[in-house]
């Protein structure tokens, strides 16, 4: 019976060195992705800071932009319409081959990333984009959506933003405006009156993800002080 019983135990052992392994394996596996996505976003921005001030973006700035999200989808979360400009449009600034429009820089959720002009799934899985509006440090609605990963990467964490928290946008001219939040939400994911809203001519974006349950949107609206 004592054998059995050692016998038993000794399988109950193994199965759980095996499943603390397995779950130290995806835990590593994440911190690994998690790690690289933010240096690759780190370089690149650091490129895209140095390029700003070598190179003519006024024009450039506007070409772009002119080519960006135009086509509010319902789903932001997971777009159904891309942006034509995803085989690399004029800019020269690039980020896995995908253009950068600007940068975004949340202190409170240490976010800093490109913001694409591509919203594409793969563009996504790499970054923030614009989705819709007028353009980064535009008047008008400009709408960056990013995906809640829950690991702290992208939008993962703009569940903790609260009214009164800053949000940084860099565009292509280098101006870097300072926008402070003054409304968020919670919606459902096929509702885009967000998206259209009407800024009386302020400078305004709107930050778009889901929640955690992935049942809804996190809206986060921020004006350019």
């Amino acid at each position: 019976m004592e054998k059995k019983f050692n016998t038993v135990l000794t399988v109950i052992l193994v199965i759980a060195v095996i499943a603390i392994l397995i779950l130290a394996g995806f835990w590593i596996y994440d911190f690994y992705t998690k790690y690289k996505l933010d240096q690759d976003a780190l370089n690149a921005i650091a490129e895209f800071e140095n390029a700003i001030g070598q190179l003519n973006t006024n024009t450039i700035g506007d070409d772009i932009l002119s080519n960006s999200a135009n086509t509010i989808v319902s789903e932001p979360e997971q777009p159904q319409n891309t942006n034509t400009n995803s085989s690399g449009g004029n800019s020269g600034y690039k980020y896995n081959n995908f253009t950068i429009l600007g940068q975004i820089e949340i202190p409170k959720t240490k976010v800093n990333y490109p913001v694409l002009a591509e919203v594409s799934p793969k563009a996504l899985s790499v970054a923030v984009a614009q989705l819709y509006g007028p353009g980064l440090n535009k008047p008008g609605n400009t709408i960056i959506i990013g995906h809640n990963n829950r690991n702290g990467l992208f939008f993962s964490n703009n569940k903790k933003l609260t009214i009164g928290d800053k949000i940084y946008i860099t565009d292509l001219n280098g101006n870097r405006l300072e926008y402070t939040i003054y409304n968020k939400y919670e919606t459902t994911d096929t509702d885009t009156e967000y998206m259209t809203r009407n800024t009386n001519g302020a400078i305004e974006i709107s930050l778009s993800t889901c929640t955690d349950n992935l049942e809804k949107r996190i809206i986060i609206w921020a004006k350019a002080n």
